[in-house]
């Protein structure tokens, strides 16, 4: 894996390379083969004006980001992974998050592939292919936000522009053993990102370390983060086996358990944490969730008029909306309410709660690709893939995966996570606890 985003501006700042060097060799790694099908739409000329024009001391220097298909980036069309938007008018300016990259100093090198519509944690696309897992081609790459983890693995962007609605940060970033940070979702605006859910849905990035990732939180959210400089041992910690840890498979295990007892060696107090609200979750989401009918609100006409253009399971699962009802929305709303009321509470004197991104490997791109006779496949990897992260969607609350898995190991993910607006504390945590695994390997 190429050096992180600070290592490269080290470099430009040292004049051991230039900004025009920079994003050649993120130009040329995008149209590598590792990189079919990552890209929707490239913008290399562009990002090639954007890297000379950049300020050298600017955040970003010059170096390359890549944006998902959903966000609005000023004269292009917004398809979000889709063709039925293909030809839809063109955004007349810069999604925030993205014109907040661009003049950080970022140099836009294109939109990245997605699940159609943000609607699935596995990856698959079948209008534009699916990329392969930078890791092991044979295997999916996580969705939703495929495109912009594969990206980030293979060297063709610093920052991976995404969004997070139940794990689309997340999940790829622990399939492609780098790291994805779901910030509290208010702290960065949403405007012109093309909805799932509009109660769950968050903007973040993709990104080699964690010190990347703080860096692209605080130009995302334009404020500072407080990290700390607390030893690992400064910390209260916990695991919790709730959820979590069903159907996890042995390696994914392993891994995770290995994981905490480095942490535990380098000095991090953890803690077994008990709970049982969790485990109310499916009861709660038992008439649908919010994903579904506020998609289906957004997509309804569209169906109407386009839905033979929609990928089939995409389209199966937005139509799942159509039938909640006004009153069952209304009790979701106040039960989840309760919910984060009820958990809140139970995380209090906690800094990070530890757990399994998710609890399986990547599957395999056979077992998963578009076909009504691996529609069960899917299905029960999808939901294996989003249950774990988008407990801390339902949460309103903040989780970074970072990786935890041993030489030569398939990507595992580890999630530090707490309630929202715990941001700093997490991502402190997790700088600790990314160099901690790092030195024991």
């Amino acid at each position: 894996m190429r050096p992180d985003l600070h290592a490269a501006r080290l470099a430009l700042a040292t004049g051991a390379n230039d900004a025009q060097a920079e994003i050649e060799a993120c130009i040329e790694a995008a149209g590598s083969s590792r990189c079919e099908h990552v890209f929707t739409r490239t913008m290399f000329d562009g990002a090639r004006q954007e890297a000379s024009a950049a300020w050298p001391q600017s955040p970003l220097g010059g170096l390359a980001f890549s944006a998902k298909d959903l966000f609005d980036v000023a004269g292009q069309p917004t398809p979000a992974g889709s063709v039925v938007l293909a030809h839809s008018p063109a955004a007349p300016q810069d999604a925030p998050a993205v014109a907040r990259l661009r003049a950080a100093g970022g140099a836009l090198i294109g939109r990245t592939n997605m699940t159609e519509f943000a609607f699935s944690g596995v990856g698959v696309n079948p209008h534009h292919g699916t990329p392969a897992n930078a890791h092991d081609p044979s295997r999916v790459p996580g969705g939703s936000s495929s495109g912009a983890a594969v990206s980030v693995a293979t060297g063709a962007a610093y920052i991976g522009l995404g969004s997070d609605t139940g794990g689309s940060l997340r999940i790829p970033a622990a399939l492609n053993g780098i790291v994805g940070f779901k910030g509290t979702a208010r702290l960065v605006p949403t405007d012109g990102a093309l909805p799932l859910s509009t109660t769950l849905d968050t903007v973040g990035a993709i990104t080699r370390s964690v010190r990347d990732a703080i860096v692209a939180h605080e130009i995302l959210a334009a404020r500072r983060v407080t990290a700390g400089s607390a030893p690992l041992s400064g910390y209260r910690l916990a695991v919790v086996k709730e959820l979590f840890f069903d159907g996890i498979e042995a390696e994914v295990a392993t891994s995770f358990e290995q994981a905490i007892g480095r942490l535990r060696s380098a000095g991090a107090r953890i803690e077994d944490l008990s709970l049982p609200a969790l485990t109310d979750l499916p009861s709660i989401n038992a008439s649908g969730g919010f994903s579904a009918p506020e998609a289906y609100a957004w997509h309804r006409l569209l169906l109407e008029r386009s839905g033979a253009g929609y990928d089939p399971r995409v389209a199966q699962r937005i139509l799942k909306g159509a039938t909640m009802s006004a009153y069952e929305y209304i009790e979701l709303t106040r039960a989840r309410r309760s919910w984060i009321d009820k958990m809140e509470q139970a995380l209090t004197g906690f800094d990070a709660i530890l757990s399994p991104t998710v609890p399986i490997l990547a599957p395999s791109l056979a077992s998963v690709a578009p076909g009504e006779e691996r529609d069960d496949a899917f299905f029960r990897a999808n939901g294996l893939l989003l249950r774990n992260p988008s407990a801390i969607n339902m949460l309103d609350g903040c989780a970074i995966s970072i990786p935890c898995h041993g030489p030569g190991e398939q990507p595992v993910g580890l999630m530090l996570w707490h309630a929202a607006l715990h941001d700093d504390a997490v991502l402190a945590v997790a700088l600790q606890a990314e160099q901690a695994l790092r030195n024991q390997e």
